[in-house]
């Protein structure tokens, strides 16, 4: 099984990261990673799915943004590259949002990209 750390490719904010680490410490878990991946489906064809993960898969970029550990599949990679991970929490919306330069379209409630 290979896995690799990469510095190019996704990237978390700092505003994301201390998201993911409080709720990491919720759960009194250290040995989970933010798993964001690319999935077919959605209006536009293409949705993200981002949910914490204990496994290691064949060919799994990670990145770690202090405690926080970020995996990205192989397959999911060129999709995700350059894009960024933010989390707002506004009277409004409340959320991780994902901010993709990949991405030529995407519907109008955001959760799918083409």
């Amino acid at each position: 099984m290979t896995t690799e750390t990469t510095t190019t490719g996704i990237m978390l904010t700092e505003v994301a990261a201390a998201k993911v680490a409080a709720l990491l410490e919720q759960e009194d878990r250290d040995d989970l990673a933010l798993r964001v991946a690319v999935q077919p489906g959605g209006c536009s064809g293409l949705r993200y799915q981002l949910f914490f993960d204990d496994r290691v898969q064949d060919g799994d970029i990670t990145r770690e943004f202090g405690r926080v550990k970020v995996v990205v599949d192989k397959m999911s990679d060129p999709y995700l590259s350059g894009a960024s991970i933010d989390f707002v929490d506004t009277i409004e919306k409340q959320g991780f949002t994902i901010d993709n330069p990949n991405a030529g379209g995407s519907c109008a409630c955001g959760d799918s990209f083409h």
